[in-house]
C-alpha cells in the first residue's frame, strides 16, 4: 500500500508492480553502478517510460552529457556544456559511470582508453557517461539485463 505522503521516488518504488515495470527496473539496475536510488531517480525523470526519447541523443541531451554548440557566425565547432538540463539525470549517469569504473572492465578500459588519449578525468567520466545513456536505453529496448564479465585478474 502506498502512503499518502509518497514523493516521487516513492511511487516510483512503492507503487503498483506489474511485470512490465518490475522487468525494466531489473534491467536498470543490472548496469553497474545503478542501485535502487539512482536507478527511481532515472524513472521520475524519464516519467516511467523512453517514449518521450526517440534515440540514445534525445536522452543524453535531455541528461546533460553530450555538449552543446556555441556557433557563431563563421566559427563553427565550438561546444561547452548545455543550460539546460536535467541535474538529477546528470547526476544519475556520472555518478554510475564514475562508480562503475573499478568494478566494470568495460567501463574501466573504455575510461582508460579516454585518459590515454588525453582527456582529464572529468572528460573521460563524461564520456563514460554518454556511452552509457546508450548502453541503458538499448538495454531497456531490448529487455536484456547487464552481465558483467568478470575481469582478468580477478578470475586469476
Amino acid at each position: 500500500m502506498r502512503p499518502a505522503y509518497a514523493t516521487g521516488f516513492e511511487r516510483v518504488i512503492l507503487g503498483p508492480a506489474t511485470g512490465a515495470a518490475t522487468e525494466v527496473v531489473e534491467v536498470i539496475q543490472s548496469l553497474p553502478g545503478i542501485g535502487t536510488v539512482p536507478g527511481a531517480e532515472f524513472l521520475v525523470a524519464v516519467g516511467g517510460s523512453l517514449d518521450a526519447f526517440p534515440s540514445p541523443d534525445r536522452l543524453a541531451a535531455f541528461a546533460g552529457v553530450t555538449p552543446a554548440p556555441r556557433d557563431s557566425g563563421k566559427i563553427s565547432g565550438n561546444l561547452h556544456r548545455p543550460q539546460r538540463y536535467h541535474r538529477r539525470l546528470q547526476r544519475v549517469f556520472c555518478t554510475s559511470a564514475l562508480v562503475s569504473v573499478p568494478f566494470d572492465p568495460d567501463a574501466r578500459k573504455f575510461y582508460e582508453r579516454k585518459r590515454a588519449e588525453g582527456k582529464r578525468h572529468t572528460q573521460a567520466v563524461l564520456a563514460l557517461a554518454r556511452r552509457r545513456v546508450n548502453v541503458l536505453r538499448a538495454l531497456i529496448r531490448d529487455r536484456w539485463c547487464c552481465r558483467v564479465a568478470p575481469s582478468v585478474t580477478a578470475a586469476a
